[in-house]
């Protein structure tokens, strides 16, 4: 059966919203300004740890949320038992339609600190009440995308297995981790149902108690290659690696596969010194005539322990990355916030822009569009620059870019092409937005990913890549910022 990619459709998650989306909803609706259209920004502030940039990624799970927006008798009676909303305003989420516009930055694209990738457009209450669920969707599997995006440049060509499924926090995180895994270029996944749903390579051997259930690990190794002889892949670090897992293996290609016109796929390592241990293990298969043989290696790693081992001369083909991955150790948040940047009355577009001690913290106002340039003769990505919609870019004129902060950092770029970055996702409530089999999302990152320089890439201290603002958006947010200073 096709893979459905519908992993959301399992329940009605109308109601995975925090309380003041609703009360704040029924405020609204009090006032009278059910119908006043608002525009709401997602974007994140910081890459995690430090990185040079991030990948987006949930945009089909959000989508699959989004056509399924209703609120049910059941909601309701919740709702009502709250004692927080009157029947006038749940008669009016009993009749809830969604018909807002939504915008989003395709899934596989690297993104920047600052810039919106995702926009909605539409009427108040239901623009607010899709925060929560937008950003849970959105900053969990960017943050496992742009994880497993480092993991995988540290393994440099060597394939990276996704195994974390029993660590995840939760089993959406499991399934859906994977996913965002395979689009950043992870191989594989030992998650069955993420096989199911996405169609992602599954992966997959043997326990330590497989071979512990049986007398001895020789025969736990030809029970296994009976059963599997063209995907033999073994465990041995059971017992000893060297003395006793590697050369049972090694009779095992002998005298069970190689008998049978099979060859032995693989070991594997989930213990001990892997650098030490694969080499010796690399020796023992050579000299035993198993120089095809592929050495993985597993247990608690991550794209600086791979960069070391790689560095150390470790013989290891593939990495099995399990709780390191798929919870993102190293910074389990990836900080995306949703933010209101203007609303429409009377037929014009009103600019909001929320104010801070905190200079982080200060958005960006106005319905804004992002462009990304490209150099025409490398196509490597130059800067990204926030604009006012309806702003143009002519590619045949140069285009000064400065620094929105420190404003006497310039530059003009020259010989350039010019993407719009925001696609649209959904036109007053319908969907047109183009389903792609992850397959064809992981191959699009990976093209993606090339037009970065390498300096952006760097784990440590990573080139900044430009996020710049157009001057009359710069204009705009410096008039707004001077009008509210007896804010500040």
């Amino acid at each position: 059966m096709a893979p459905d990619n519908k992993w959301t459709d399992r329940t009605n998650m109308t109601m995975l919203t925090d309380f003041y989306e609703l009360t704040m909803s029924r405020g609204y609706f009090d006032n009278g300004m059910e119908n006043t259209y608002a525009y709401f920004d997602l974007y994140f502030r910081s890459v995690p740890q430090g990185g040079g940039f991030a990948i987006m990624a949930g945009v089909e799970q959000m989508v699959d949320y989004l056509q399924s927006l209703h609120f049910t008798e059941d909601d309701l009676s919740f709702l009502a038992g709250t004692g927080q909303f009157d029947e006038a305003f749940l008669d009016y989420l009993r009749h809830f339609r969604f018909a807002c516009d939504v915008w989003a930055i395709p899934e596989g694209t690297p993104i920047f600190p600052g810039e919106p990738i995702v926009k909605v457009r539409g009427p108040i209450i239901q623009a607010q009440m899709i925060e929560t669920m937008l950003l849970v969707t959105i900053n969990h599997q960017s943050l496992i995308a742009t994880k497993s995006a480092r993991i995988v440049r540290a393994a440099k060509g060597r394939a990276v297995l996704e195994f974390g499924a029993r660590r995840a926090q939760g089993y959406d995180a499991a399934v859906l981790g994977a996913r965002a895994a395979y689009i950043a270029g992870v191989n594989g996944t030992s998650c069955t149902i993420s096989g199911q749903q996405f169609g992602i390579p599954l992966s997959g051997t043997m326990a330590h108690s497989w071979v512990q259930i049986f007398d001895s690990e020789y025969d736990a190794f030809k029970a296994y290659a009976l059963a599997y002889p063209d995907t033999t892949v073994l465990l041995v670090d059971t017992y000893n690696v060297l003395k006793s897992g590697v050369p049972n293996a090694i009779r095992v290609a002998k005298d069970v596969l190689e008998p049978m016109g099979k060859k032995l796929r693989g070991i594997r390592i989930d213990s001990g010194d892997l650098t030490y241990l694969s080499q010796k293990a690399r020796e023992m298969l050579d000299a035993a005539g198993l120089a095809y043989v592929r050495i993985t290696a597993s247990n608690a790693l991550d794209e600086i322990i791979i960069r070391d081992l790689i560095q150390q001369g470790a013989a290891i083909d593939s990495f099995g990355v399990g709780e390191r991955l798929i919870t993102s150790r190293a910074e389990p948040v990836f900080g995306g916030v949703y933010k209101l940047s203007a609303i429409e009355r009377d037929g014009e577009v009103l600019p909001r822009m929320k104010l801070s001690e905190n200079e982080g913290k200060i958005t960006n106002p106005c319905d804004k569009e992002v462009w990304r340039f490209y150099d025409r003769e490398t196509g490597k990505a130059l800067a990204d620059v926030i604009t006012v919609v309806g702003e143009h870019i002519d590619e045949t004129q140069p285009y000064e870019i400065f620094d929105p902060l420190h404003t006497w950092k310039r530059k003009t770029l020259e010989n350039f092409v010019v993407r719009q970055m925001l696609q649209p996702v959904f036109q007053a409530g319908v969907c047109v937005y183009h389903h792609q089999p992850v397959t064809a999302v992981r191959t699009y990152c990976e093209e993606q990913l090339s037009s970065l320089w390498e300096s952006i890439k760097r784990f440590e201290n990573p080139q900044v890549y430009y996020v710049d603002l157009s001057q009359q958006l710069w204009d705009i947010r410096d008039r707004l910022m001077r009008e509210n200073q007896d804010r500040l």
